[in-house]
């Protein structure tokens, strides 16, 4: 954060624009803004909140996230990963600065991997 936005991921293709940056725009009601590595523990409890990642959907030609992949996540998605104790870690360099108006830069860099 604080210097030009990273790439999160091109492999599966990530952000809300499929560009692979956790760009946001007016489009972009979750605000998918933090790139995130996912984690089991978050990919279970995204699954139980109702948005399950892991499932492949070809139809859409998406693949399926696995643990250790990045993606960009709804930021109140992570807010609430965060407040149950299962919040995946954060590609700072690649979090959208947006991700501020959600969650506090204290909160990111406790989260922070490379």
């Amino acid at each position: 954060m604080g210097g030009p936005l990273r790439t999160c991921c091109t492999a599966p293709m990530t952000g809300f624009y499929r560009t692979g940056r956790c760009q946001t725009g007016l489009e972009d009601l979750g605000a998918h803004v933090i790139c995130a590595e996912l984690t089991d523990a978050f990919l279970a409890f995204s699954r139980k909140a109702g948005n399950d990642l892991s499932t492949p959907r070809p139809e859409f030609g998406f693949p399926g996230l696995r643990p250790g992949d990045r993606w960009c996540l709804c930021a109140l998605r992570w807010m609430e990963a965060l407040d149950a104790g299962v919040a995946p870690p954060v590609v700072l360099s690649a979090t959208h600065e947006g991700a501020l108006e959600f969650v506090s830069l204290e909160e990111l860099q406790a989260h922070a991997c490379g």
